[in-house]
């Protein structure tokens, strides 16, 4: 794949700059964002105009209308990959295509940890060391065990609680009336 040469900013590239580096005409670049220009837009790209001459870039020409006036169009990396995306008769894009679908079909396979180690480390995890941890990660999921049955009694622990502090607060209001309603001769003393 092609290397993409930036403009000065080191962000945007022309439709010139796009159309030579997939190796076709800006016509076929053109049409490209004819058809898809709200998907573009959303990736950044942006027409410049001769009166919005702080937003052009350094070294970027801008190029004659149908309307007579002066614009052009900038394009960050996502837009020019959307583009490869989207183009149909190009090498270069079709390269882009593939190379993008393989570094997403070799993030979607899963590593595994001996992937990481090397032949040393793998060596010792085979011999009296991997055993060591084997013994250390069964005595870990153990105790994982033991902590969760004891979470799981502490849970049911809290909830009688809860219920044995409402029994003792019912009795007292159950008390409570029941002195409220003791006549007086029942009264114990004077």
């Amino acid at each position: 794949m092609k290397a993409l040469v930036l403009l000065p900013d080191g962000l945007h590239i022309t439709t010139r700059m796009v159309a030579d580096c997939f190796e076709v005409g800006e016509r076929a670049i053109n049409a490209v964002v004819h058809r898809h220009r709200a998907e573009l837009v959303d990736n950044g790209l942006k027409v410049v105009r001769r009166n919005a001459k702080a937003q052009v870039t350094p070294g970027c020409k801008l190029q004659p209308n149908s309307n007579g006036g002066w614009r052009a169009e900038l394009y960050p990396r996502r837009a020019v990959l959307d583009v490869a995306m989207l183009l149909r008769d190009s090498h270069v894009a079709r390269q882009v295509r593939s190379h993008l679908l393989d570094v997403e079909e070799a993030a979607a396979v899963p590593i595994g940890r001996d992937a990481f180690l090397t032949a040393a480390e793998q060596w010792i995890l085979a011999g009296e060391v991997g055993d060591r941890l084997a013994v250390c990660e069964r005595m870990v999921l153990a105790d994982r065990a033991v902590v969760r049955a004891m979470s799981a009694r502490l849970c049911e622990v809290a909830h009688d609680l809860r219920e044995l502090r409402e029994d003792v607060a019912e009795l007292r209001r159950g008390l409570g009336r029941l002195g409220a309603v003791r006549p007086r001769r029942w009264s114990f003393g004077r």
